[in-house]
């Protein structure tokens, strides 16, 4: 996603001074090909750059950039995190910033790889409004739908119960379609009958034909998904609610991660659920 934006970025004549990422080979190939310093430091990135976005897996992650350099003189530095971490790890790093004399803004992501190339994102924002003005030229280039949210943390809720709701859709469409398989019916057939009726949704359109073909080249881990609907349980143990579709959804992926099927997309949820498949094949 990073290495998509930053293609994007420059295409649209913002300069790329740096990239940075703990697989050193990638950075030095994608310096390479933007004309730019693969930093080896965070700090270096900071140094060299007026704004600075980042794009981790985790809370753990996430901590750790913001712990050990990134913010090393970054007073007047703007800071674009659009990493699916937790609402408060939102929170605790926008303290750091205004500890430093840093402004930083939440771009959730609610698009993959392809939009992220085409600048054609749904970005769900939150921080400071004027965080978020600064942000909005380069914001624009990136997304094709860009929604202030509220204060920091709050599009990082939104986005959670995005995912929370996507990875239940897909769990359920891979139900169904297993099932047909199971009873012999048309899956291309079927697949057409729900986008006309209430089985409608959006998966079925992004994922509805991988489940078919086992098709599972990975745009949204279902690594990923497990982590993001925990987020989303989380914050529902906060509020005191019982989840339990989204209980019931984290522990397919769950599932798919002790099965050795963490790193395969999210419609590899497929596997776990038409007969006799349970498994990629030869």
């Amino acid at each position: 996603m990073g290495a998509n934006m930053a293609r994007r970025l420059k295409e649209c004549g913002f300069p790329i001074a740096a990239v940075f990422d703990v697989n050193t080979a990638i950075a030095q190939s994608l310096a390479q090909e933007l004309a730019c310093v693969a930093a080896d430091q965070l700090k270096d990135v900071t140094a060299l750059s007026d704004v600075i976005l980042t794009v981790v897996t985790d809370d753990k992650a996430m901590k750790q950039i913001f712990s050990d350099g990134l913010l090393k003189r970054a007073k007047g530095k703007l800071f674009i995190n659009c990493a699916t971490v937790t609402p408060a790890i939102h929170r605790w790093a926008e303290q750091k910033c205004d500890a430093r004399g840093a402004q930083i803004i939440e771009a959730c992501m609610a698009s993959s790889i392809t939009q992220a190339r085409q600048g054609s994102l749904y970005l769900m924002c939150g921080g400071k409004p004027e965080a978020f003005e600064r942000a909005k030229p380069i914001l624009e280039k990136l997304s094709s739908s860009l929604r202030y949210i509220g204060a920091s943390g709050k599009a990082a809720e939104v986005k959670a119960l995005v995912n929370m709701v996507m990875n239940a859709n897909t769990a359920a469409l891979a139900e169904g379609l297993g099932l047909g398989a199971a009873l012999g019916l048309d899956l291309t057939l079927l697949r057409e009958v729900f986008s006309q009726t209430g089985a409608r949704s959006g998966v079925l359109q992004t994922d509805g034909e991988d489940m078919q073909n086992r098709d599972h080249s990975c745009f949204f881990s279902a690594a990923h998904a497990a982590k993001d609907s925990g987020i989303a349980l989380k914050l529902a143990k906060e509020q005191g609610l019982n989840l339990p579709l989204a209980v019931a959804t984290k522990k397919q992926y769950e599932r798919m991660i002790k099965e050795g099927l963490g790193e395969l997309d999210k419609s590899g949820i497929a596997e776990l659920t038409f007969k006799g498949r349970k498994g990629m094949p030869n």
